[in-house]
């Protein structure tokens, strides 16, 4: 699935960015941490279906089917960014520490 492919690149992106320290937070409860974040993330991807369902049904449901895949985007750098910024405080707060 591209959502969490994209969402999975930004993490990484950020622990390699960080690397010698971000390797000091990885622990089991982080990697539950990431599993729950994940999860939360597909949830308010699956969101948009009951949206999608309504708006096909409608007299709009053409121009939907046509432009959805911009609203997509949109959905998936809003969700990026949000991406972004969590890990970046997960990682980086490990390069705060000392060594």
């Amino acid at each position: 699935m591209i959502y969490n492919a994209v969402l999975a690149v930004v993490v990484l992106i950020h622990f390699g960015m960080n690397y010698p320290a971000s390797k000091s937070v990885l622990s089991i409860d982080f990697v539950l941490l990431l599993f729950l974040l994940a999860v939360l993330a597909n949830v308010v991807y699956c969101a948009a279906y009951p949206v999608d369902i309504f708006v096909r049904a409608s007299s709009y449901g053409e121009q939907w089917r046509k432009y959805r895949w911009v609203i997509f985007m949109i959905g998936l750098l809003f969700a990026a960014v949000i991406t972004r910024f969590i890990a970046a405080g997960m990682f980086e707060s490990g390069s705060s520490q000392p060594r």
